[in-house]
């Protein structure tokens, strides 16, 4: 494929945690977190991305997340359970996503906020419809995700490269 080719990245947050007396990094999802995961995957299929590469947190509550959401796709990408994405910066988001192979056209990575809403701010440097307006207003709540386009090779993403082409989020 040719670095030209536009690309796109789906900024997964995972869905709603459950608070048992364990350590962060092993909170599992509550009841709501298992159905706005699902939904979200529906939402994901809907877009009609076929993804080459998920990169997921190594909590469980990502993993249950990608677990559950992958299952509406059509086609399951290759998933790597990266230990770096769990409680990373938008800086450490873009390190970990320049490392991708330039043979790959279509990137999802499902993570936390604070990082994912922040990289989907700091990497948006244009806009397509009120994909803006929507994230500004809802914020980055759990189970939702942000489409981001962008045109060049891995290495080059950095921040204002992107264009914010979606964003979802589940009702309240």
């Amino acid at each position: 494929m040719s670095v030209a080719e536009p690309r796109k990245i789906v900024l997964f947050r995972h869905a709603k945690a459950d608070w048992p007396q364990v350590s962060d990094h092993e909170r599992p999802l509550a009841e709501r977190g298992r159905m706005d995961a699902a939904v979200a995957g529906r939402k994901l299929a809907d877009t009609g991305i076929a993804f080459d590469l998920a990169v997921c947190s190594t909590a469980v509550r990502t993993r249950e997340t990608w677990k559950l959401a992958v299952h509406e796709l059509e086609h399951r990408p290759r998933t790597i359970y990266e230990e770096r994405v769990y409680e990373a910066s938008p800086g450490e988001l873009i390190a970990v996503l320049n490392e991708t192979p330039d043979d790959v056209r279509n990137v999802i990575l499902i993570g936390h906020n604070p990082g994912v809403h922040g990289l989907a701010d700091i990497l948006s440097g244009d806009f397509e419809g009120d994909a803006d307006e929507r994230m500004r207003r809802r914020g980055f709540p759990a189970a939702c995700f942000a489409l981001l386009s962008f045109d060049g090779g891995w290495k080059s993403l950095e921040p204002g490269t992107a264009t914010l082409a979606d964003y979802w989020a589940p009702s309240e």
